[in-house]
């Protein structure tokens, strides 16, 4: 009974912690986009696809190769996430179909080092465990994927010497639009690396509910020493005393 209330204590205070650093961090990102990371680069993007489109004779190739690298890296993560999400099936239905009499003997010899690795409790809640993981890698795969298919479609569009384009069309092929598809891409990049992310705590509940928590702690410590940009403000005083010793 103990052990059962540390887990209904600790597993949602861990969760919490997780997705109130997350809220936080989406309200930063709305309000307050030069103070974060995520902000930075996708400001910094939008002068980028700006500057690429202003001569795609000349930027064109520099462009495609740099949304291919980024199409690369989202391959990557799509495929160890669809593999490890296959591996935690597998690992669920406790092997193959046709060999159910074998895996039940399996479960009852190794009973007590079951309990050793991941706790007293039944095979319902060890099931919730994986599934949990097992959601949080899918959820990577599923945004990677639209990854790719954000800047697929972007490396196609950056090329588009829109200065021709609005003399024929009603509906000019703007800066902003390329910029926003781009972002986008970036944007689900991120978000199936933040499932990653949470795969780590989700693991580490296997072996308890204590590791579960220390861990959701220590990726939130991490993640905002990731995610904030500390040398803005650095940047921001130095300029302005240039400015008035100049003055």
């Amino acid at each position: 009974m103990e052990k059962d209330d540390i887990d209904l204590v600790l597993v949602p205070a861990g969760l919490l912690v997780m997705a109130a650093y997350h809220v936080w961090l989406l309200y930063q990102i709305r309000h307050n986009p030069t103070r974060t990371v995520i902000g930075m680069n996708a400001i910094t993007r939008k002068f980028w696809v700006s500057s690429m489109m202003e001569d795609t004779q000349k930027t064109g190739v520099l462009a495609v190769q740099t949304l291919r690298n980024n199409i690369l890296a989202s391959t990557l993560l799509a495929s160890t996430a669809i593999m490890l999400s296959s591996l935690i099936a597998i690992l669920m239905t406790g092997g193959a179909v046709g060999h159910n009499s074998s895996t039940t003997n399996s479960i009852r010899t190794d009973h007590h080092w079951v309990s050793l690795t991941f706790g007293e409790g039944t095979r319902l809640r060890l099931t919730s465990k994986f599934f949990s993981i097992f959601v949080c890698f899918l959820v990577s795969f599923l945004m990677n994927v639209q990854s790719i298919r954000y800047l697929s479609h972007a490396s196609m569009l950056i090329n588009v010497p829109y200065k021709m384009i609005t003399n024929f069309t009603s509906l000019p092929l703007t800066i902003e639009y390329v910029a926003s598809t781009v972002n986008l891409g970036s944007y689900f990049w991120s978000l199936g690396l933040r499932a990653f992310y949470f795969s780590f705590p989700l693991f580490l509940w296997l072996f308890g509910a204590i590791p579960m928590f220390i861990s959701s702690v220590f990726l939130v410590f991490m993640l905002y020493f990731l995610d904030v940009a500390f040398d803005l403000g650095w940047v921001a005083d130095t300029t302005s005393t240039d400015e008035e010793t100049y003055k």
